[in-house]
Parts: C-alpha cells; sequence; structure tokens
C-alpha cells in the first residue's frame, strides 16, 4: 500500500494518507469532481490493515457534496475490521458553531471511532507538523 499525496488547489484540500495509519484532510473543499478526489481515499481507508488510525481533519470549508464524501470515508474506516484504534480529530474555528456541529453530526453516526474537538481560534495549518 502507497502513501497518498494530493496537494491543495484553489478547490481541493491538502490530503495525506499513510499506510502508518496517519491520515490529513485540510483545507478548503469545493472540488468540481468530489467522486475523483475521494474514491482513492475510499479505496485505501478499505485496503489499510494497520491496527491505528490517526485521522485530522482541518477543513476551513467544505460543500454538501464533500460533507457526504467525509461521511463515507469516516464509515468506510468505522468499519473496517483491522482497525482496532480510530481516532478522529476534527478541527475547527471555535467560534464557528456550524463546524463543531458538523462533527458531533458525524459522530453520532459511527460506532467504533473515538471523536475528537479541538477548537482554533485561528486558521491552522497542521501539514506543517505532520510527516
Amino acid at each position: 500500500m502507497e502513501a497518498i499525496f494530493i496537494p491543495p488547489e484553489s478547490h481541493s484540500p491538502n490530503i495525506e494518507f499513510y499506510p502508518s495509519g496517519k491520515m490529513l484532510i485540510e483545507g478548503r473543499s469545493m472540488p468540481e469532481n468530489v467522486f475523483a478526489l475521494f474514491n482513492p481515499l475510499l479505496i485505501f481507508a478499505t485496503e489499510i490493515a494497520t491496527e491505528k488510525v490517526d485521522l485530522d481533519i482541518n477543513l476551513e470549508y467544505f460543500n454538501t457534496s464533500t460533507s457526504k464524501k467525509i461521511l463515507e470515508l469516516l464509515q468506510t474506516l468505522d468499519e473496517n475490521e483491522k482497525i482496532k484504534e480510530l481516532n478522529v480529530s476534527w478541527h475547527y474555528e471555535s467560534d464557528d458553531e456550524d463546524s463543531y456541529e458538523m462533527g458531533e453530526i458525524y459522530e453520532e453516526c459511527l460506532k467504533n471511532t473515538n471523536f475528537y474537538y479541538i477548537p482554533h481560534t485561528q486558521v491552522v495549518c497542521l501539514s506543517d507538523r505532520y510527516y
């Protein structure tokens, strides 16, 4: 299994998925073709065989089609029986109630996931701290 690196563009986020279980989705997401962007991630989520996955989601904006694909991605990871510990860190701006509530909606749809809410007072870039 190879890592997935998708650099950010004006309408799509930075994505880093590592076979070690470290994963990042960050930036703004309103791609023209959400299927082309997320299908490799869904395949990765189905095939990953590591026991622990840490996914950071740090989206300052995302559209409805992205929201649906994020839920599908989270559910795919949540249902992957090879993963024994799934940790999702949901980053949001502390004054953005909608983003926080979206995280709560996702969390309610998952059975085997530890969900953490990480407020920020300003937009932060996590990819600088990744591998």
